[in-house]
């Protein structure tokens, strides 16, 4: 027990001087010295240690209190260890230390103890309540939480829809079911009827599964990890068919994540209906819905090449995640390039193809706006332009096609970013269905340096204002920000204000945009400024290390600069605010839902030397926080970094990282928000603690909203997919799924039995270590 404490007290105490010397807490400092004195003692056999150490747990209680409050998952870190390691001093070789006490004396230190504790509360709680405590989560910017808004006057869009005909439901990727057949009444009765597995050929899954199935007629249409399309009888689960699109290359890069369904007007027979999807190759792949074979005259054999007109580049470099979105007879298709890797890499260029011929319709070009087609021979499209990788929406009466833009690579150093990329690099654009040429572009983060993707589907919706219904967009971002533009011109219909942001000191070679916008009239999807005290951990040692970390880094809030000087920290980190999950919208009581993140990145900016000495090395892009080696090749500088975790794999920041939060759109006030996930399948060193409590875990992927008033979200790290209130947030319903549900669900309507079905893609998420699976699962009310 000596050695223990000995060594426990060693570590806060060294621990404790590096953070007192950054100018952090000196509570590590002072409580290492206090419980090495204990330790000490109880070498000595000395029955002084054991006030030591009731004298170490009431300060500690104290000082958790005055820091936290009662913020249960804030006080666990701070308490748990040291009360369990006291009741070590419990054992009959520690209390027999010293002169033998009589048991009366014994009994008479309990109530010492219990009044020593009830001081701390108290003087805790008092300390508390006078000092500063962080803003609500997440930012408000006007009003309070409300009760839900009572149904329109009519609705925000015309679904009329009873399949899932495109990967959003509708082109604009409103995630609205009009099907009401599931309420918040018989929700609880729901039952899983069929699990379909797109398992690979060898054993064990490789890559997630995060697609979400499209379903038209009595089929339901998705893609997976492994190159693959299927087609499965939406009634039954039973599989139609299964087409290989690798073409003898293993896969690289993200999952696929959708496919898309075309009619071919005035068709019959076989490729009438086609299901068009991009391959990892990658190839753009058009398939007979009815069969899987591949469309004869679609572009050679059914294919159509995506590297044509593109630079060389390493495996892994260049890919299609998300659906093709199509619009008056093309499908559009953007590209990722993986974050960090190297200037000069592919382009970015967004292409429309023929859906029926698979011939290039146009081709938009940020260094060639005005060229239609493809590049000259021998030429190729501009190198490291801004890409389009998340979902993209469509306006077939508009002739528009919405697209959230990505970044010119490498996202950490933009000094060498050109005039055409600034222009629409982390922006939503809107291009001209017929020709490609831009119509608007609205930029939601200027000179981007931290990552900001535009990464979710522009949601489109119409929206009455005071001058009448207006074609709106809404566009979150991983800021946080939600955007409500005029659809047709790109104008803020919820008011956009420039906000200064940091200036203070950057890279040589680099600068910072004096302002960055921010939509004041909604609140913005990120957590509050971070403290010191909201460093997290385990146990207070490594709590003690991610507080040291925090006050090594570089931290100005949100934007701060990167500089080479130290580390910084990016809030919100890479993974948002909100991601690709994009939001869902009940267009019948205009109800906002979102999925969104409070997990900072770390990142080091290095000299080109440094990044050569340290060899970092091209990655495939697979990680959605990046991948800690970011070696900018090509640029004066390298990069190296990630989420922002502690010794033990858990985040360094106070839970909850992951929530589910609604916001009225007319009024923008904020309904709810709350944690989603429970820790029960995470802990450190990524083994489960198995604690069924509520944390608010990483989450990945979206929601669906149907006019039954539900929420159906999986998208948490606990393999738990669920239904909540649409009006309050309550969780009404939950199930178990064979793997973590990191994609966005669907809902449909079978026309064999006429009953509505709910289907998730249960695939886990590598990067956030969520257990993997290969299963589709489908659920029902009972006949």
């Amino acid at each position: 027990m000596a050695m223990v404490l000995i060594a426990v007290g060693l570590s806060l105490t060294a621990g404790g001087g590096m953070l007192a010397w950054y100018g952090g807490s000196p509570y590590y400092l002072l409580t290492g010295i206090a419980v090495m004195v204990g330790g000490i003692l109880i070498w000595q056999r000395d029955g002084r240690s054991v006030p030591v150490y009731v004298a170490v747990l009431a300060t500690t209680t104290a000082w958790a209190i005055w820091e936290v409050g009662f913020d249960g998952w804030q006080l666990l870190p701070r308490l748990l260890a040291p009360f369990v390691l006291g009741l070590a001093l419990l054992l009959p070789p520690v209390r027999r230390m010293g002169p033998r006490a009589s048991t009366a004396m014994r009994l008479r230190g309990w109530p010492a103890l219990a009044v020593a504790l009830v001081v701390a509360v108290a003087a805790g709680s008092a300390l508390h309540a006078a000092g500063p405590s962080a803003p609500a989560e997440p930012i408000l910017r006007r009003g309070v939480t409300q009760r839900a808004p009572d149904r329109l006057p009519q609705p925000l869009a015309r679904n009329a829809n009873e399949d899932w005909p495109a990967f959003g439901n509708d082109q604009g990727g409103t995630r609205f079911s009009p099907l009401a057949d599931i309420t918040p009444a018989n929700v609880g009765r729901l039952e899983k009827v069929w699990e379909a597995d797109t398992g690979p050929d060898t054993p064990g899954p490789a890559t997630a599964l995060e697609a979400t199935p499209v379903m038209v007629g009595d089929g339901l249409y998705l893609c997976d990890g492994h190159n693959r399309v299927y087609a499965f009888d939406a009634e039954t689960g039973r599989e139609r068919w299964r087409h290989d699109m690798s073409n003898g290359i293993p896969p690289s890069g993200k999952p696929c994540r959708g496919v898309a369904y075309y009619r071919v007007p005035d068709a019959a027979g076989p490729c009438a209906t086609r299901i068009i999807a991009a391959s990892q190759t990658p190839e753009l792949i058009a398939l007979d819905a009815g069969t899987g074979e591949p469309c004869a005259d679609f572009g050679e054999g059914g294919r159509v090449d995506l590297r044509e007109g593109l630079s060389d580049y390493p495996k892994g470099q260049y890919y299609v995640s998300s659906a093709p979105q199509i619009i008056r007879g093309k499908a559009v298709v953007g590209g990722g390039i993986p974050d960090g890797q190297f200037w000069g890499g592919p382009s970015g260029v967004i292409r429309a193809f023929d859906a029926r011929t698979g011939a290039l319709a146009w081709a938009f070009d940020p260094g060639h706006p005005d060229r239609i087609g493809a590049p000259p021979p021998g030429e190729i499209y501009t190198p490291s332009s801004p890409n389009s990788w998340a979902p993209l929406s469509a306006d077939e009466a508009l002739g528009l096609v919405f697209l959230p833009m990505g970044n010119a690579t490498p996202d950490n150093f933009g000094g060498q970013r050109r005039p055409f990329d600034e222009e629409v690099s982390s922006a939503v654009i809107a291009l001209d269905a017929e020709t490609g040429r831009l119509r608007w572009r609205f930029q939601a983060t200027h000179h981007d340096i931290w990552d900001y993707d535009t990464p979710s589907q522009p949601t489109l919706v119409d929206m009455p204002t005071a001058t009448g219904v207006r074609p709106a967009l809404i566009q979150p971002t991983k800021r946080g920000e939600i955007f409500v533009l005029d659809r047709e011109t790109g104008q803020p219909i919820k008011p956009v204000t420039e906000v200064a942001a940091p200036q203070d000191g950057t890279a040589a070679g680099e600068r910072l945009s004096p302002t960055q916008p921010a939509s004041l009239d909604l609140p913005a999807l990120r957590g509050a400024t971070l403290r010191e005290a909201d460093m997290w951990g385990a146990t207070p040692l490594d709590q003690m290390v991610c507080r040291i970390l925090f006050r090594q880094s570089r931290y100005e809030g949100h934007l701060t600069p990167i500089t080479l000087d130290r580390p910084v920290l990016i809030d919100p980190g890479s993974v948002g605010g909100v991601n690709w999950g994009s939001v869902s919208v009940d267009v019948d009581r205009g109800i906002i839902v979102a999925n969104w993140m409070r997990f900072p990145d770390r990142v080091e900016l290095l000299t080109r030397a440094e990044a050569d000495r340290r060899k970092l090395k091209l990655n495939g892009g697979r990680s959605p926080g990046g991948d800690a080696d970011r070696p900018m090749l090509n640029t004066p500088y390298g990069a190296y970094g990630g989420l922002f975790m502690s010794p033990l794999g858990i985040p360094c920041t106070a839970p909850p990282w992951g929530l589910t939060a609604a916001i009225d759109l007319m009024s923008g006030r904020l309904l709810w928000s709350k944690p989603l996930g429970t820790a029960r399948d995470t802990g450190p060193f990524n083994i489960p603690s198995m604690l069924p409590l509520t944390v608010g875990t990483p989450v990945s992927g979206g929601s669906v909203v149907t006019r039954g008033g539900l929420v159906f979200v999986g998208a948490s790290m606990d393999r738990t997919f669920r239904a909540l209130d649409a009006a309050t947030g309550r969780e009404l319903w939950q199930a178990p799924l064979p793997g973590g549900g990191n994609a966005t669900p669907m809902t449909y309507r079978s026309p064999k039995s006429g009953r509505q079905f709910v289907v998730v893609a249960a695939g886990g998420k590598p990067p956030l270590t969520i257990s993997l699976g290969t299963k589709l699962v489908a659920y029902t009310l009972p006949r």
